[in-house]
């Protein structure tokens, strides 16, 4: 029998358990969508999108797969670095001690279209949706680099299974 994904309610480093996997599937799937153009991980830089000219992604209906996983990560980090959060998220892809992150902070580096569109897709107000990310982004981050670096696609499915 395989072990818990890292998305499951019983992972140990996903407080919040029912919450976590709508929120990070959400997240990482929006960030995807607005990062990558919707093309998958064939997508080897970063395009910066418009927000009015980009539409949100789909709500996600299935289990996510390694380069929606790694495209939303990658998508994650640089918005974090473009909002000056750099060294805190360095933190959390790097090996050591993760810096923890204040709600505000990850209003601030998502922005107020990418937070309302998460608490709309998960039904949670935004505080909410913040709070819940700062508590469960710096591990969930953390997890998904242990290498220290974004994984490759077989190292995240690995990761996932």
């Amino acid at each position: 029998m395989s072990s818990p994904n890292i998305f499951g309610s019983d992972h140990p480093a996903v407080p919040g358990g029912s919450v976590a996997k709508p929120l990070i599937i959400a997240l990482l799937a929006l960030l995807a969508s607005r990062y990558f153009g919707g093309k998958g991980s064939e997508q080897t830089s970063v395009r910066a999108q418009e927000p009015s000219t980009r539409s949100p992604a789909p709500a996600p209906t299935s289990e996510p797969t390694p380069g929606g996983i790694l495209d939303g990560l990658g998508g994650l980090i640089k918005q974090f670095q473009q909002k000056g959060f750099g060294e805190t998220i360095d933190t959390w892809v790097n090996t050591g001690a993760n810096q923890d992150i204040s709600s505000g902070e990850v209003s601030d580096a998502l922005g107020r279209d990418v937070v309302d569109e998460l608490s709309r897709r998960t039904g949670l107000s935004r505080d909410q949706v913040v709070e819940e990310l700062a508590r469960m982004l710096p591990s969930m981050v953390d997890r998904l680099t242990p290498e220290g670096r974004l994984p490759t696609q077989g190292e995240m499915a690995r990761l996932l299974s």
